[in-house]
């Protein structure tokens, strides 16, 4: 099998994500979520920005993502609280106005959702920096499209690839891609020993029904 560039930066994003403990995995140890839910994996992107050749990296793939998969947008807009570091970085590097959508309106003064400049129909292009359900991304998308702007999709540096964020992202009809995924992140792990072979049952599992995982 072939690999594309992307493929190869996928495994590159994973084997750096593991490397800085930004994604944890402990199918022995469980983690718990705030929703409640035990998870094998606890993921924290924003560590990433600490390891300035990691940011670097990360930044370089968003923007050949955004350009491969969209063109060049008018403006970027970055998701709190995750996606604004990393939506700040790309609009720097691809000399664009930036925006941030915060998850709820504010409750003083303009009572402003997005943060920043946009007109209507300009073109956007969301960052995220994580995407679960995708439902708070979605809002972001919404208060966007209220601002009259053409959302073209959005990018985020991982997923855990629920059905559930699918079938959101397709309701919403917003493309989503993500440098990394599930999938290509427990190649990796099991690649470079972060995992063994009898951690791989237990994590599919988990993935296929997260709500209901070892309980």
């Amino acid at each position: 099998m072939t690999m594309t560039p992307f493929d190869d930066a996928a495994h590159k994003v994973a084997e750096f994500l593991l490397q800085i403990k930004a994604i944890k995995l402990q199918p022995e140890q469980p983690f718990t979520w705030a929703s409640g839910w035990k998870s094998p994996i606890y993921c924290d992107n924003r560590k990433t920005l600490s390891y300035p050749q990691i940011r670097t990296f990360i930044r370089q793939q968003y923007v050949n993502v955004i350009n491969e998969k969209f063109g060049k947008p008018d403006v970027i807009a970055g998701v709190a609280t995750g996606g604004i570091a990393q939506g700040a970085l790309i609009a720097q590097d691809m000399g664009l106005p930036f925006v941030y959508v915060r998850s709820e309106a504010k409750k003083h003064g303009l009572t402003n959702m997005v943060e920043g400049v946009v007109e209507k129909d300009q073109s956007v292009v969301v960052i995220e920096d994580l995407i679960s359900t995708g439902g708070s991304s979605i809002k972001a998308v919404d208060a966007l499209r209220a601002q009259g702007c053409n959302v073209k999709g959005m990018v985020a540096i991982f997923t855990y690839g629920f059905d559930e964020a699918s079938e959101n992202m397709k309701k919403a009809n917003c493309p989503l891609t993500t440098l990394c995924d599930y999938n290509t992140l427990i190649e990796v792990a099991l690649k470079h020993k972060y995992i063994t072979e009898g951690d791989l049952e237990p994590l599919k599992q988990w993935r296929l029904s997260p709500s209901t995982w070892n309980q």
